[in-house]
């Protein structure tokens, strides 16, 4: 269905290692008071935190863009969702408390996630669900605790003898992708804030969603069969079982990215980040409209990358 492109992969490797400090300014420590709690609040509230934004940072747009103006700033997407949590966070920390979130309903979902203009979150109703869910569990099998959650898995990711993380969290519904996109960002939140380390750090995978994958079918550090490549390119929406098998192969073509460049994992996934947003943006590339990418020399798409987008899965909480 979808495979690897080995000598992409090596090209792409070294054109990453040669660009990465002139795309990634700083490393993103997840303290900006728009979106995230200060550091001197209890690790457990902070936890608490980013354990329910995470499980809901999906897809946060699909008929309209989820964008606005918030305090004379504009916010998009992610930023915007954040944005509203940390509102929210200062509002009332107690808001994210499993009590709290295990009775939130979808009425209350869209008036927290949505602006004074109108403009909403897509889905309040499987968030809601989702926040729930993740409450309901967090407090029958962790005590409410997310650092009773996170000691559990003694400090790894997968645990050789015993369950790490990446089972634990498994009976979330929230965590349940097959591709563990949110697990890997909850641990990036984690690690970067301090407030957890894992042994296992060869472990640690980039959380791909539909912005990597954009990249990576760009770059062509994967290959997808020709029916795959036919239903990419003609945005014929493909089954859940495609969009699990070509993450799966995005993941692990970046892993392999990240051992050839010598750039770990979370950190490969702030320079992507960043390189989506600036650069390989879904419309309007910068290779296009602006004639300059700093992976340009390494990309087979460039000038024409809006010619490949990403697949087409659009009902999805995994990412």
């Amino acid at each position: 269905m979808i495979g690897l492109n080995l000598a992409r992969i090596v090209g792409v490797s070294r054109a990453i290692a040669s660009t990465f400090s002139s795309v990634v300014i700083s490393l993103e420590d997840f303290t900006d008071p728009r979106y995230y709690p200060p550091r001197g609040d209890s690790a457990e509230s902070v936890m608490r935190y980013l354990f329910f934004m995470v499980a809901i940072d999906h897809r946060t747009s699909r008929y309209r863009p989820f964008e606005d103006y918030v305090l004379g700033e504009m916010f998009h997407g992610a930023d915007l969702l954040y944005r509203l949590g940390k509102l929210k966070y200062d509002e009332d920390p107690e808001f994210f408390s499993p009590t709290r979130m295990s009775r939130i309903t979808a009425g209350e979902v869209s008036k927290w996630l949505s602006t004074p203009s109108g403009v909403a979150i897509w889905d309040p109703e499987v968030r809601a669900e989702l926040l729930r869910d993740t409450a309901t569990k967090l407090l029958k099998y962790f005590d409410g605790s997310v650092s009773r959650l996170i000691s559990k898995c003694e400090g790894y990711i997968r645990h050789p003898r015993g369950a790490g993380l990446g089972s634990l969290i498994k009976i979330f519904k929230a965590y349940s992708d097959p591709v563990e996109k949110k697990m890997f960002l909850f641990v990036k939140f984690l690690s970067r804030r301090g407030l957890a380390s894992f042994k296992d750090r060869h472990n640690i995978e980039v959380p791909v969603d539909n912005h990597l994958t954009r990249i990576a079918l760009r770059l062509k550090i994967v290959e997808p069969s020709k029916d795959l490549e036919v239903k990419i390119l003609s945005r014929v929406p493909v089954s859940e079982t495609e969009d699990v098998e070509i993450r799966r192969t995005v993941r692990y073509a970046y892993k392999l990215v990240s051992k050839l460049s010598g750039i770990e994992p979370d950190i490969l996934d702030d320079f992507l980040w960043t390189f989506g947003r600036k650069f390989c943006k879904r419309e309007q590339p910068a290779c296009e409209y602006e004639r300059r990418c700093p992976l340009g020399s390494s990309c087979p798409s460039y000038g024409r990358a809006s010619y490949i987008v990403e697949h087409n899965f659009q009902d999805t909480f995994y990412y």
